[in-house]
Protein backbone atom coordinates (compact mmCIF):
# COMPACT_ATOMS: atom_id res chain seq x y z
CA UNK A 1 0.00 0.00 0.00
CA UNK A 2 1.47 3.25 -1.26
CA UNK A 3 2.08 5.62 1.81
CA UNK A 4 -0.69 8.78 1.98
CA UNK A 5 0.71 11.89 1.40
CA UNK A 6 -1.10 15.60 1.95
CA UNK A 7 -0.87 17.91 -1.05
CA UNK A 8 -2.52 21.47 -1.47
CA UNK A 9 -4.00 22.61 -4.43
CA UNK A 10 -2.51 26.44 -2.95
CA UNK A 11 1.10 25.05 -3.36
CA UNK A 12 0.56 24.91 -7.95
CA UNK A 13 2.94 21.90 -8.47
CA UNK A 14 3.48 21.40 -12.16
CA UNK A 15 1.40 18.40 -14.20
CA UNK A 16 4.19 15.96 -14.45
CA UNK A 17 4.90 16.32 -10.48
CA UNK A 18 1.57 15.40 -9.75
CA UNK A 19 2.24 12.54 -11.63
CA UNK A 20 5.35 11.97 -9.83
CA UNK A 21 3.74 12.18 -6.45
CA UNK A 22 0.90 10.11 -7.43
CA UNK A 23 3.62 7.25 -8.64
CA UNK A 24 4.86 6.90 -5.11
CA UNK A 25 2.06 8.26 -2.64
CA UNK A 26 -1.36 7.93 -2.54
CA UNK A 27 -3.09 11.54 -2.41
CA UNK A 28 -5.10 13.43 -0.10
CA UNK A 29 -5.74 17.09 -1.91
CA UNK A 30 -6.77 19.82 -0.38
CA UNK A 31 -7.26 23.37 -1.29
CA UNK A 32 -4.98 24.79 1.55
CA UNK A 33 -4.10 24.70 5.21
CA UNK A 34 -6.59 26.49 6.73
CA UNK A 35 -9.18 23.18 5.63
CA UNK A 36 -6.84 20.85 7.75
CA UNK A 37 -8.81 18.68 10.17
CA UNK A 38 -7.47 16.13 12.49
CA UNK A 39 -9.29 13.42 10.68
CA UNK A 40 -7.08 14.48 7.99
CA UNK A 41 -3.81 14.64 9.27
CA UNK A 42 -4.00 11.12 11.38
CA UNK A 43 -3.87 9.50 8.31
CA UNK A 44 -0.52 11.75 6.72
CA UNK A 45 2.86 9.46 6.26
CA UNK A 46 4.28 12.83 4.62
CA UNK A 47 2.78 16.47 4.28
CA UNK A 48 4.37 19.01 1.96
CA UNK A 49 3.52 22.76 3.56
CA UNK A 50 3.37 25.75 1.53
CA UNK A 51 5.01 28.84 3.28
CA UNK A 52 2.18 31.45 4.87
CA UNK A 53 0.78 28.44 6.86
CA UNK A 54 2.49 27.45 10.26
CA UNK A 55 3.00 23.97 10.71
CA UNK A 56 4.10 23.83 14.31
CA UNK A 57 3.20 21.46 17.28
CA UNK A 58 -0.38 21.57 16.78
CA UNK A 59 -0.69 20.05 13.57
CA UNK A 60 2.88 17.80 14.47
CA UNK A 61 1.22 16.22 17.53
CA UNK A 62 -2.08 15.72 15.69
CA UNK A 63 -0.31 13.92 12.47
CA UNK A 64 0.41 10.79 14.54
CA UNK A 65 1.80 8.63 11.63
CA UNK A 66 3.32 11.41 10.12
CA UNK A 67 7.22 11.00 9.55
CA UNK A 68 8.21 13.36 6.66
CA UNK A 69 7.48 16.89 6.22
CA UNK A 70 8.64 18.69 2.82
CA UNK A 71 8.77 22.01 1.42
CA UNK A 72 10.30 23.42 -2.02
CA UNK A 73 12.15 26.29 -0.54
CA UNK A 74 15.10 27.55 0.55
CA UNK A 75 14.06 28.60 4.08
CA UNK A 76 12.00 27.29 6.83
CA UNK A 77 10.25 30.11 9.10
CA UNK A 78 6.96 28.03 8.77
CA UNK A 79 7.91 24.73 10.08
CA UNK A 80 8.78 23.76 13.00
CA UNK A 81 11.76 21.94 11.88
CA UNK A 82 13.55 21.83 16.05
CA UNK A 83 10.09 19.99 16.92
CA UNK A 84 9.62 17.70 14.43
CA UNK A 85 13.04 16.64 14.49
CA UNK A 86 12.41 15.89 18.42
CA UNK A 87 9.40 14.10 17.31
CA UNK A 88 11.39 11.78 14.95
CA UNK A 89 9.92 13.36 11.75
CA UNK A 90 12.03 14.25 8.57
CA UNK A 91 12.28 17.45 7.01
CA UNK A 92 12.84 17.98 3.83
CA UNK A 93 13.73 21.61 2.42
CA UNK A 94 15.99 23.03 -0.56
CA UNK A 95 18.13 24.45 2.00
CA UNK A 96 22.12 23.14 2.15
CA UNK A 97 21.40 21.33 -0.97
CA UNK A 98 23.99 22.92 -3.22
CA UNK A 99 23.52 20.62 -5.86
CA UNK A 100 20.51 21.82 -6.80
CA UNK A 101 20.97 25.25 -5.42
CA UNK A 102 24.17 25.53 -7.87
CA UNK A 103 22.02 25.59 -11.00
CA UNK A 104 18.97 27.79 -10.10
CA UNK A 105 19.92 31.11 -11.33
CA UNK A 106 16.04 32.46 -11.48
CA UNK A 107 16.50 34.93 -8.47
CA UNK A 108 19.58 36.34 -9.73
CA UNK A 109 18.63 37.07 -12.65
CA UNK A 110 15.38 38.90 -12.15
CA UNK A 111 17.70 40.80 -9.64
CA UNK A 112 19.42 42.48 -12.86
CA UNK A 113 15.79 42.45 -14.51
CA UNK A 114 14.72 45.12 -11.80
CA UNK A 115 17.94 46.65 -11.34
CA UNK A 116 18.34 47.65 -15.31
CA UNK A 117 14.53 48.27 -15.31
CA UNK A 118 14.49 50.83 -12.55
CA UNK A 119 18.20 52.89 -13.13
CA UNK A 120 16.79 53.03 -17.03
CA UNK A 121 13.18 53.78 -15.87
CA UNK A 122 11.75 51.21 -17.97
CA UNK A 123 8.54 50.57 -16.69
CA UNK A 124 7.31 54.45 -17.38
CA UNK A 125 8.69 54.78 -20.66
CA UNK A 126 6.66 51.87 -21.73
CA UNK A 127 3.11 53.28 -19.75
CA UNK A 128 4.24 56.75 -21.47
CA UNK A 129 4.36 54.84 -25.30
CA UNK A 130 0.95 53.01 -24.29
CA UNK A 131 -0.42 56.47 -24.03
CA UNK A 132 0.27 57.31 -27.09
CA UNK A 133 3.69 59.43 -26.62
CA UNK A 134 6.81 58.94 -28.05
CA UNK A 135 10.28 61.21 -26.33
CA UNK A 136 13.37 59.95 -25.32
CA UNK A 137 14.07 62.80 -22.83
CA UNK A 138 11.83 62.34 -20.14
CA UNK A 139 13.42 59.23 -19.31
CA UNK A 140 17.06 59.49 -19.74
CA UNK A 141 19.09 56.89 -17.09
CA UNK A 142 20.86 58.58 -14.83
CA UNK A 143 24.28 57.46 -16.05
CA UNK A 144 25.78 53.81 -17.67
CA UNK A 145 25.98 50.74 -15.24
CA UNK A 146 29.42 50.25 -16.16
CA UNK A 147 29.76 53.91 -14.72
CA UNK A 148 28.35 52.76 -11.63
CA UNK A 149 29.43 51.27 -8.29
CA UNK A 150 27.19 47.55 -7.28
CA UNK A 151 26.85 46.60 -3.15
CA UNK A 152 26.12 42.98 -2.85
CA UNK A 153 24.32 42.56 0.85
CA UNK A 154 24.73 39.04 1.89
CA UNK A 155 27.49 37.30 -0.18
CA UNK A 156 26.28 33.69 -0.63
CA UNK A 157 25.05 31.43 -3.28
CA UNK A 158 22.68 34.47 -4.99
CA UNK A 159 24.96 37.43 -3.80
CA UNK A 160 27.90 35.55 -5.91
CA UNK A 161 25.55 35.65 -8.60
CA UNK A 162 24.53 39.04 -8.73
CA UNK A 163 28.09 40.17 -8.38
CA UNK A 164 29.11 38.19 -10.91
CA UNK A 165 27.37 39.64 -13.23
CA UNK A 166 27.72 42.89 -11.92
CA UNK A 167 31.42 42.35 -13.32
CA UNK A 168 30.15 41.37 -16.50
CA UNK A 169 28.86 44.62 -16.73
CA UNK A 170 31.68 46.55 -15.69
CA UNK A 171 30.82 47.53 -12.32
CA UNK A 172 33.06 48.22 -9.76
CA UNK A 173 31.51 45.68 -7.13
CA UNK A 174 31.78 45.80 -3.41
CA UNK A 175 29.94 43.41 -0.88
CA UNK A 176 29.35 43.45 2.80
CA UNK A 177 28.71 39.92 4.75
CA UNK A 178 30.91 39.64 8.36
CA UNK A 179 30.48 35.43 7.34
CA UNK A 180 32.36 35.65 4.06
CA UNK A 181 35.90 35.97 4.72
CA UNK A 182 37.83 35.89 1.86
CA UNK A 183 36.86 37.12 -1.87
CA UNK A 184 38.24 37.43 -4.97
CA UNK A 185 39.88 39.90 -7.24
CA UNK A 186 37.12 41.10 -8.43
CA UNK A 187 35.18 42.27 -5.40
CA UNK A 188 35.91 43.72 -2.40
CA UNK A 189 34.75 43.33 1.20
CA UNK A 190 33.39 46.24 3.22
CA UNK A 191 33.25 45.75 6.68
CA UNK A 192 29.84 47.83 7.97
CA UNK A 193 27.11 47.91 6.14
CA UNK A 194 26.83 51.42 6.68
CA UNK A 195 30.16 51.62 4.57
CA UNK A 196 29.24 49.51 1.67
CA UNK A 197 25.32 51.65 1.34
CA UNK A 198 27.96 55.11 1.31
CA UNK A 199 29.42 53.67 -1.60
CA UNK A 200 27.68 52.09 -3.59
CA UNK A 201 25.15 53.55 -6.68
CA UNK A 202 23.05 49.99 -6.52
CA UNK A 203 22.58 48.19 -3.56
CA UNK A 204 21.36 44.76 -3.88
CA UNK A 205 19.82 42.40 -0.94
CA UNK A 206 20.37 38.74 -0.69
CA UNK A 207 20.04 38.08 3.03
CA UNK A 208 17.52 35.48 4.63
CA UNK A 209 15.26 36.70 6.94
CA UNK A 210 15.99 35.64 10.81
CA UNK A 211 15.50 37.46 13.95
CA UNK A 212 19.13 38.89 13.51
CA UNK A 213 18.11 40.43 9.90
CA UNK A 214 14.77 42.04 10.41
CA UNK A 215 14.61 45.77 9.74
CA UNK A 216 18.76 45.60 9.03
CA UNK A 217 17.86 48.32 6.45
CA UNK A 218 16.65 51.04 9.10
CA UNK A 219 16.01 54.88 9.31
CA UNK A 220 19.72 54.75 10.01
CA UNK A 221 21.20 52.58 7.50
CA UNK A 222 19.14 54.34 4.74
CA UNK A 223 20.71 57.79 5.90
CA UNK A 224 24.10 56.63 5.32
CA UNK A 225 23.18 55.56 1.46
CA UNK A 226 24.77 57.54 -1.48
CA UNK A 227 22.75 60.31 -2.89
CA UNK A 228 20.52 59.57 -5.24
CA UNK A 229 21.33 55.74 -5.34
CA UNK A 230 19.14 52.65 -5.83
CA UNK A 231 17.76 49.56 -4.09
CA UNK A 232 16.75 46.36 -4.46
CA UNK A 233 15.54 43.63 -2.67
CA UNK A 234 14.91 40.31 -4.21
CA UNK A 235 15.01 38.18 -0.39
CA UNK A 236 12.54 39.00 2.15
CA UNK A 237 10.40 42.21 2.98
CA UNK A 238 10.69 41.69 7.09
CA UNK A 239 14.61 42.85 6.17
CA UNK A 240 14.00 46.31 5.31
CA UNK A 241 11.79 49.04 7.54
CA UNK A 242 9.36 50.10 4.81
CA UNK A 243 8.66 53.46 6.53
CA UNK A 244 12.10 54.40 6.39
CA UNK A 245 12.36 52.96 2.91
CA UNK A 246 9.30 55.41 1.49
CA UNK A 247 10.77 58.06 3.71
CA UNK A 248 14.22 57.89 1.92
CA UNK A 249 12.44 57.80 -1.90
CA UNK A 250 10.16 60.68 -0.95
CA UNK A 251 13.30 62.62 0.30
CA UNK A 252 14.70 61.92 -3.00
CA UNK A 253 18.01 60.34 -1.24
CA UNK A 254 17.01 57.46 -3.15
CA UNK A 255 16.46 57.68 -6.94
CA UNK A 256 14.73 54.38 -7.12
CA UNK A 257 13.65 51.14 -5.48
CA UNK A 258 12.71 47.84 -7.18
CA UNK A 259 10.92 44.90 -4.45
CA UNK A 260 9.83 41.39 -5.09
CA UNK A 261 8.98 41.25 -1.77
CA UNK A 262 6.97 42.79 1.07
CA UNK A 263 6.85 42.35 4.49
CA UNK A 264 4.04 39.91 5.40
CA UNK A 265 3.34 38.48 2.13
CA UNK A 266 2.69 35.03 3.48
CA UNK A 267 0.63 35.50 5.69
CA UNK A 268 -3.28 34.52 4.44
CA UNK A 269 -4.69 37.54 4.74
CA UNK A 270 -2.29 39.92 2.63
CA UNK A 271 -3.75 39.63 -0.44
CA UNK A 272 -6.61 41.13 0.88
CA UNK A 273 -4.98 44.26 2.48
CA UNK A 274 -2.25 44.78 -0.64
CA UNK A 275 -4.31 47.96 -1.98
CA UNK A 276 -4.06 49.86 1.76
CA UNK A 277 -0.17 48.78 1.55
CA UNK A 278 1.63 52.34 1.64
CA UNK A 279 4.62 50.94 -0.52
CA UNK A 280 2.03 49.84 -3.18
CA UNK A 281 0.00 53.34 -2.93
CA UNK A 282 2.87 55.29 -3.40
CA UNK A 283 4.11 53.10 -6.42
CA UNK A 284 0.69 53.73 -7.77
CA UNK A 285 1.48 57.96 -7.95
CA UNK A 286 5.40 57.73 -8.17
CA UNK A 287 7.67 56.39 -11.23
CA UNK A 288 10.88 55.32 -8.74
CA UNK A 289 9.04 52.45 -7.40
CA UNK A 290 8.37 49.21 -8.85
CA UNK A 291 7.10 46.49 -6.64
CA UNK A 292 6.84 42.71 -8.31
CA UNK A 293 5.12 39.83 -6.32
CA UNK A 294 7.74 37.58 -5.07
CA UNK A 295 8.34 36.05 -8.50
CA UNK A 296 12.57 35.71 -8.43
CA UNK A 297 12.14 32.09 -8.52
CA UNK A 298 9.00 31.84 -10.87
CA UNK A 299 10.24 30.27 -14.17
CA UNK A 300 9.01 26.79 -14.87
CA UNK A 301 12.18 25.42 -15.32
CA UNK A 302 13.34 26.03 -12.04
CA UNK A 303 9.58 25.07 -10.60
CA UNK A 304 9.89 21.80 -11.85
CA UNK A 305 13.57 20.96 -10.55
CA UNK A 306 12.89 22.24 -7.21
CA UNK A 307 9.49 20.76 -6.78
CA UNK A 308 11.30 17.31 -8.41
CA UNK A 309 13.90 17.61 -6.19
CA UNK A 310 11.84 18.03 -3.19
CA UNK A 311 9.87 15.04 -3.45
CA UNK A 312 12.41 12.59 -4.55
CA UNK A 313 14.57 13.87 -1.49
CA UNK A 314 10.80 13.00 0.25
CA UNK A 315 10.80 9.10 -1.18
CA UNK A 316 14.42 8.98 -0.02
CA UNK A 317 13.62 9.79 3.47
CA UNK A 318 10.60 7.57 3.54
Amino acid sequence: MKPILIYYDILNYLPENIRLLESYFQLIQIPDPSCDKAEILQKADAIIVPLGYFFGKKKIDTSSYLKVIGSNTTGHPHIDVQYAHKMGIKVVTLKGHHEILDRITSTAELAWGLIIAVTRNICPAYRSVLNGHWERWPFGGRMMLSNMSLGVVGYGRLGKKVAEYGVCFGMKVNYYDPYVKKTDASTEKKETLEELVSVSDVVSVHVPHELTTENLFNENVFGCFKERSYFVNTSRGEIVDHNALLDALRRGKLSGAALDVLEDEFNPGFQKHLNTNHLVQYALNHDNLIITPHIGGSTIDAWRMTQEFTIKKMIEAL
